[in-house]
């Protein structure tokens, strides 16, 4: 064998091996999000309130933009504030940080449907918000994915997680 035939059979060997490993990880991936989706399917099916049942599932993939209230792209903030008026008849503020003035602090596990739940992922203080579902998953409008419905117990949010809890009556 020379040494060209014995770089190109490296060459096929490796090619093939990286096309078996970078299949296995395309059906985990896809694996993991099937799951994520069914269990986030689960979770609204699992929303005691019909009318926020149907104003998430409305919602559901409207994309982020900042300082947005409508279809056409909306906040966290925005989002929170629509959804707590039209479901709710709660009035907030318009910022996170300022709508995290007006709850009522609650221990993490104990929160409830329609609670809020306050993240600080630029290190400096409140500066996302979503809505508490059930079975540790909330709605929110996602900077990168819209208006979706995430699972709390991920290490990114359980990180981030500042304050949680009911609107203040």
């Amino acid at each position: 064998m020379t040494l060209r035939s014995i770089r190109c059979s490296y060459l096929i060997i490796l090619l093939a091996a990286l096309t078996v490993f970078s299949s296995c990880r395309s059906r985990k991936t896809a694996s993991y999000k099937e799951n994520k989706e069914a269990k986030a399917a689960e979770v609204l099916s699992n929303v005691k309130s019909k009318a926020l049942y149907r104003f998430i599932t409305d919602w559901t993939g409207v994309r982020y933009r900042l300082g947005g209230l409508d279809k056409n792209g909306i906040d966290c903030s925005g989002f929170a504030l629509l959804l707590n008026k039209e479901i709710y008849g709660l009035k907030l503020p318009r910022r996170s940080r300022d709508q995290a003035d007006v709850i009522r602090n609650t221990n993490p596990s104990q929160l409830k449907e329609g609670d809020l739940i306050f993240f600080s992922f630029g290190g400096n203080g409140i500066d996302h918000v979503g809505v508490y579902l059930n079975h540790g998953f909330f709605v929110h409008a996602s900077t990168t994915r819209g208006v979706v419905v995430d699972d709390l117990t991920l290490p990114a949010y359980q990180r981030t997680l500042i304050k949680a809890g009911p609107v203040r009556d």
